[in-house]
């Protein structure tokens, strides 16, 4: 299990994250949501040990993270919102290489390499340096790197960013699939339906605060909402949309 106890974050002096505190359990999808500005991507960064938290803590599997974060980072796969990757290699080329300072070698790793990427359509690029591959493209690499040594926790950041309509049903199964198997799956993406559809819980950020943490059927019931969409926007949405489409709209007709 992931668990964040009381997490507070500030930057100059100004608190971004806020007493978050939530769990992501092992064989469960967790959705984790919020509007640009809510304080959800300093949150992930400390989740990977890539951002230090002002005060609170970090455990999995009931240890502080930061008590050990080299084998805590051994445990997990991330695939980060942005595709940072070092585009002067090939997409084999950059798996060997994450195969490599995950421990894996031998013919068990370049097997394991052959496969995901014909899995996930890569194979016929291979030899192609990164800095030719499309961002959906760069994706997959990044996914292909996230699963490379069969982690015990996912932390998949926007992981649909430029995704065909075919890999992105591939990762949504595979997504169920993980947890299924027993991995910790904790994803954040501002696809609603996909998130509506995939998770078993959802955690809701809005301004540095949790304002729900929830299964998405409860919270429909709680807040009478057809959906995750309806729900979002009443917790985590301060504005209109339909007055604010309507004055665009009145604009350009005027």
């Amino acid at each position: 299990m992931l668990e964040l106890r009381n997490i507070c974050k500030s930057f100059s002096g100004i608190p971004v994250v806020k007493d978050v505190s939530f769990s992501a359990r092992a064989g469960e999808v967790t959705g984790y949501l919020g509007p640009n500005g809510s304080g959800k991507s300093t949150t992930m960064k400390i989740i990977t040990g890539l951002v230090d938290a002002s005060s609170g803590e970090v455990f999995f599997a009931g240890k502080r993270i930061r008590d050990d974060l080299t084998r805590y980072r051994q445990r997990f796969g991330y695939v980060p919102e942005e595709p940072y990757l070092y585009t002067h290699l090939s997409g084999l080329e950059y798996l060997e290489m994450v195969s490599q300072l995950r421990g894996l070698q031998g013919q068990k790793a370049a097997e394991r390499i052959d496969s995901l990427l014909r899995l996930l359509s890569l194979h016929g690029d291979r030899d192609v340096p990164i800095s030719a591959y499309s961002k959906g493209m760069r994706q997959k690499v990044l996914l292909a790197a996230a699963l490379m040594h069969n982690p015990d926790l996912m932390i998949l950041d926007e992981p649909f960013s430029g995704l065909d309509i075919g890999s992105a049903l591939i990762l949504k199964s595979l997504i169920q699939v993980l947890a299924a198997r027993g991995k910790v799956v904790l994803f954040s993406s501002h696809e609603l339906e996909t998130v509506e559809q995939i998770s078993s819980r959802i955690v809701i950020l809005h301004r540095g605060r949790v304002v729900a943490d929830d299964s998405v059927e409860h919270l429909r019931t709680l807040m009478s909402a057809p959906d995750l969409e309806s729900i979002f926007s009443q917790l985590a949405i301060e504005q209109d949309s339909v007055a604010i489409s309507n004055q665009i709209a009145d604009l350009i007709h005027a």
